[in-house]
């Protein structure tokens, strides 16, 4: 299983991460989505079929991005 945590600039609200944990609880794979609103950290676990450009793209599609590093 993979695991990644990473900032999402754009989360705001409770809202912004229920919204986030929605979308990728669709994706198949995704084990789990955790969210802080305070940091504005994501944690994902998955696993195949779901992949991390498969995320990034979803995150993107929501107007959630990672951040880059």
């Amino acid at each position: 299983m993979e695991k990644k945590t990473f900032q999402v600039p754009n989360i705001g609200c409770n809202g912004c991460v229920n919204s986030i944990k929605g979308e990728l609880n669709e994706l198949d794979g995704v084990k789990s989505v955790e969210g802080v609103v305070d940091t504005k950290m994501v944690t994902v676990e998955y696993d195949s079929p779901a992949s991390w450009d498969q995320i990034v793209e979803k995150l993107t599609a929501i107007e959630y991005p990672p951040a880059t590093a």
